[in-house]
């Protein structure tokens, strides 16, 4: 377990999490893992959810703030449980060993790498390892992704923003920019990486932009998974313009745009993938052990 401050993410906040009591981060995190939900998930890209679906467990706070947040009861508010480390532990087994999972999906692990890194230690070494899937936002520093790189098998990274403006605005993320471009060359130069590219409203030009630096500056063979799904929630419901879904003309011009770069790997949403019932699953979703589908 780590000593001293916390530099896990890019803001740096240099809080003194790691010891009993210690102060919180700027995330919310404190000196033990917190854990929302976990169990097999159906829903994410075909490569992951292959078998026993994918083994996700959904880590409490983010290193990011969007106002649209479509799993704010944990990520902003904190919701779950704090695990103890056997605890943790046990999660692992349970995904492996009786859920049969094909992985274990970190679902915004950043915060919490030390105590994860503990908590598999000891099924590493009984012989139990699955494949791990980093679940982000694409908000990581490079030199986190190195150190933790053990817990990184698939890289599943967003790309939100091509504009800082846009994303300290809609995210409170400074240098996402710079941050998540750098993780995506890093993930793409030593691990299997899926681009998640989620179209905003009125910001499908950022999405276009996202999609032709990945073509020029990394790969056009990049597997991109380009979503429709967004729906207004949280504190977009009241922020223009997150306080509408997005229209089919901005989709079809971010469709338009992988097709035009040549991405030939990955996957196409449906405009009709917007449907609020499964967008909106993250708000819906109770907390422990269970399937997602």
């Amino acid at each position: 377990m780590p000593l001293g401050v916390c530099e896990l993410c890019p803001r740096r906040c240099a809080a003194g999490r790691f010891s009993p009591g210690g102060v919180r981060g700027w995330c919310g995190a404190a000196d033990v893992p917190r854990v929302f939900r976990w169990g097999p998930h159906f829903g994410e890209e075909p490569p992951l959810v292959e078998g026993g679906g994918s083994g996700c467990v959904f880590f409490s706070r983010c290193t990011m703030k969007c106002l649209y947040c479509q799993n704010s009861p944990w990520s902003w508010k904190g919701g779950g449980e704090d695990k103890t480390i056997p605890e943790l532990t046990a999660i692992f087994r349970e995904l492996a060993v009786k859920d049969k999972c094909a992985n274990w999906n970190l679902v915004s692990p950043t915060p919490y790498l030390p105590f994860i890194r503990e908590a598999v230690a000891p099924l590493i070494a009984e012989g139990i390892r699955l494949p791990f899937v980093w679940n982000s936002s694409g908000y990581e520093r490079v030199e986190t992704l190195e150190e933790y790189g053990d817990l990184c098998d698939w890289a599943l990274f967003d790309l939100r923003y091509s504009r800082n403006e846009t994303a300290i605005a809609a995210s409170a993320a400074p240098n996402y920019v710079e941050a998540s471009r750098a993780a995506v060359k890093w993930a793409w130069s030593k691990k299997r990486l899926i681009v998640r590219i989620l179209v905003l409203p009125g910001h499908a030009d950022e999405a276009i932009e996202n999609l032709a630096w990945l073509a020029t500056e990394v790969s056009n063979e990049v597997a991109v998974s380009v979503m429709a799904q967004y729906t207004p929630a949280y504190k977009g419901l009241e922020t223009p313009p997150f306080d509408r879904p997005v229209t089919k003309e901005e989709y079809e011009s971010v469709v338009e745009a992988a097709s035009d770069f040549g991405f030939g790997n990955g996957w196409i949403q449906g405009y009709e993938a917007s449907d609020p019932k499964l967008a909106l699953l993250g708000e819906n979703m109770p907390r422990g052990h269970g399937s997602v589908r």
